[in-house]
C-alpha cells in the first residue's frame, strides 16, 4: 500500500480539523478551497470571479508543495451558492486550461463555511 503525506503548506490559509493535500502515491487529494489567503482573508467578497482565481491560485500552491503543477490537475469539484456564478468559474477555469481540461463537475449548494464564500473547489491532482 502505498504511503499517505499529509501537508498543510505555509503558502496556503492553515486548515483546523482537516489537511489541505493529502498524497497517496502519485495521486493528491486536495481540499476544498476558498478564496482566503494565507493570512485567512477573503478576497473577492461579492465578486465570484475574483473568488475562482484566489481558489486557483491555492490550488497552485497545494500542487506546488508535491512538486507539480495545474496541468497536474486531473477532476475538479466546485461547489456555488448560486447557479450564476458558474460562468465566472468557468471563465478563469478555461484561461488556466487551455487545453486538456480536468473532468469537472459543479453542484449548487444552499451555503458554504462562511457567508463570505460563493465558490469552492477540491481537486485531485497526479504527480509523478
Amino acid at each position: 500500500m502505498p504511503s499517505k503525506v499529509y501537508l498543510n503548506p505555509d503558502t496556503m490559509s492553515q486548515p483546523r480539523g482537516f489537511t489541505n493535500v493529502v498524497k497517496v502515491g502519485h495521486t493528491a487529494y486536495i481540499a476544498g478551497q476558498v478564496s482566503a489567503t494565507r493570512d485567512g482573508s477573503v478576497v473577492g467578497k461579492g465578486d465570484p470571479e475574483a473568488q475562482a482565481r484566489q481558489i486557483w491560485h491555492n490550488i497552485e500552491a497545494a500542487v506546488k508543495s508535491i512538486g507539480g503543477t495545474l496541468q497536474d490537475v486531473v477532476k475538479t469539484t466546485t461547489y456555488v451558492t448560486n447557479i450564476s456564478h458558474a460562468g465566472a468559474v468557468r471563465k478563469v477555469r478555461e484561461e488556466l486550461f487551455a487545453t486538456n481540461p480536468p473532468t469537472s463537475t459543479l453542484l449548487v449548494v444552499s451555503g458554504l463555511a462562511s457567508p463570505d464564500y460563493m465558490v469552492e473547489i477540491e481537486a485531485v491532482a497526479v504527480v509523478e
